[in-house]
């Protein structure tokens, strides 16, 4: 056979004179355009705020509590504390409910109407402005004084914030456990094993990763909070006095101070900004590792 009777070789070569290869660049550079100008704005805040607050930080503001209006010094000690508390708290409240719930509905709830309503329901609250959350714990819990009389209190704030973490949990947890493939169930039920010990033992422990994943991302949201806070935990000036009792936190003692006239308040607040915007990049940053970790 001649060489004239051979199918000719498509030529691959890139043109890029050609229309649609412009086209594609003109589009691709106005797609990446605006991703820059989505991320511009996180980058600028947090600069602002890692700027002005690095500034100001010394290490006995751990150590000391915010000062009368009008006096210099003090610190953020009682906020950096009662954040860990209220938040605490919420973990108490939020992961035992939400695991437990997510564990319902991967494993026990099949698709009836219940399951679809919690599912609507979860979906429903994860939208729901933090500052509902803060006055619904305010009338059931706050304005009734059913916690031993107490009024403004950490728990109050716990709850709060707990109500806030649930639908994340939740749909981690759910969604995670389906990641977890049908095969280990069914080799834990054909050995004789249990539904609920094929699911403590077996299909939880491999879904562990994004479960934490989902926890800790539910944290840093709920550790950033100020609304809810304001109607529940109040603010307290002095160091923690009981779970029962108003408390400082890290984003109340910010919208205090940062509107006083006061350049004491006004650092304190850029300092306590600083720390909380570390804690909460940490948390993200620990919560894709833990997701990273989990798909090698």
């Amino acid at each position: 056979m001649t060489s004239s009777f051979l199918p000719a070789k498509p030529d691959l070569k890139f043109k890029p004179h050609l229309l649609r290869n412009r086209g594609n660049k003109l589009l691709t550079g106005i797609a990446g355009l605006f991703s820059l100008i989505a991320v511009v704005p996180l980058i600028a805040v947090l600069a602002f705020v890692l700027f002005k607050g690095i500034s100001v930080i010394r290490p006995m503001m751990f150590f000391e509590l915010p000062p009368p209006p009008g006096l210099e010094g003090g610190g953020i000690g009682n906020a950096l504390i009662g954040t860990l508390l209220v938040t605490g708290i919420s973990c108490l409240f939020s992961i035992p409910v939400g695991v437990g719930g997510g564990i319902y509905l991967a494993e026990y709830s099949g698709n009836n109407k219940f399951s679809a309503f919690v599912r609507f329901g979860t979906n429903v609250l994860a939208g729901v402005p933090s500052i509902i959350a803060g006055v619904f714990i305010y009338g059931l819990i706050v304005a009734t004084r059913i916690l031993f009389g107490n009024s403004y209190s950490a728990v109050a704030g716990g709850l709060a914030l707990s109500v806030l973490m649930l639908p994340t949990i939740i749909k981690t947890t759910d969604e995670g456990l389906k990641l977890v493939p049908q095969e280990l169930r069914w080799g834990s039920l054909g050995v004789g094993a249990s539904k609920f010990v094929t699911t403590m033992k077996v299909v939880l422990p491999s879904a562990v990763a994004p479960i934490a994943t989902g926890v800790v991302l539910a944290i840093a949201r709920s550790a950033g909070e100020t609304a809810p806070l304001i109607f529940t935990a109040l603010f307290s000036p002095f160091w923690p006095e009981g779970v029962f009792k108003p408390i400082a936190t890290m984003s109340v003692l910010i919208y205090n101070f940062a509107i006083m006239p006061y350049d004491a308040q006004v650092t304190l607040a850029w300092a306590a900004s600083f720390v909380l915007v570390i804690l909460i990049l940490a948390m993200n940053l620990l919560a894709r590792w833990i997701s990273g970790f989990a798909q090698r």
